[in-house]
């Protein structure tokens, strides 16, 4: 049995709920294929959440890493391919607003995800959820965590698969803001199971 490692994040923003929270409380302790799932939640800081999660790493020892964020008008479930060395967004919930920032001096500029993107988008199609590969994680918290998972595997941990999901919101985010795009909470779920399946055959 291996062990898998899946985040997500708190509130942010003017988002009272996080869709993500609630797939990670869902699946924390369940067997999912050949993977334990252990479900963390992320905080909303730039100067903690990289520490965070590096922290839980070292912990939990996993065998893989999937982070979750909330994608808030996309459609479709979207693997993330890269991760960029900046910081540069939206306010977290610490007040803190960094602008053109590294998110490592002396790391890459950006690192590919080791996690296996295509197939989890061919899967999903498969079982009629929208799905595609995206190239952008932003510049917000999602790209700095999986920029500094990226970053501890390739110095530490060669094996390590890690990388990043964006998910649509929930209906209960969609009631609350409108006109966006929504999921309930159900497909949500399954989708990210379907994700875990396919780091078997990887």
């Amino acid at each position: 049995m291996q062990k898998l490692l899946l985040t997500g994040f708190e509130p942010f923003l003017d988002y009272t709920v996080n869709p993500t929270m609630k797939i990670v409380e869902v699946l924390d302790g369940k067997t999912i294929g050949n993977y334990q799932v252990v479900g963390k939640i992320m905080p909303v800081d730039f100067n903690l959440s990289g520490e965070f999660l590096l922290k839980l790493i070292e912990e939990e020892n996993p065998d893989a890493v999937i982070s979750l964020g909330l994608a808030a008008g996309r459609y479709k479930i979207t693997p993330e391919r890269i991760a960029l060395n900046v910081k540069d967004g939206d306010v977290d919930n610490e007040g803190n607003k960094p602008v053109d920032e590294p998110i490592r001096q002396e790391g890459e500029a950006a690192y590919m995800s080791t996690l296996p993107v295509r197939k989890m988008v061919d899967h999903l199609l498969t079982n009629g959820l929208p799905a595609e590969i995206s190239n952008t994680a932003g510049a917000y918290l999602c790209n700095n965590v999986m920029y500094e998972g990226l970053h501890y595997a390739k110095h530490n941990k060669p094996s390590l698969k890690t990388g990043f999901i964006h998910i649509p919101a929930s209906h209960e985010l969609a009631i609350q803001h409108g006109r966006i795009p929504s999921w309930s909470h159900e497909d949500l779920v399954k989708g990210i199971q379907i994700c875990i399946e396919v780091l078997e055959e990887a």
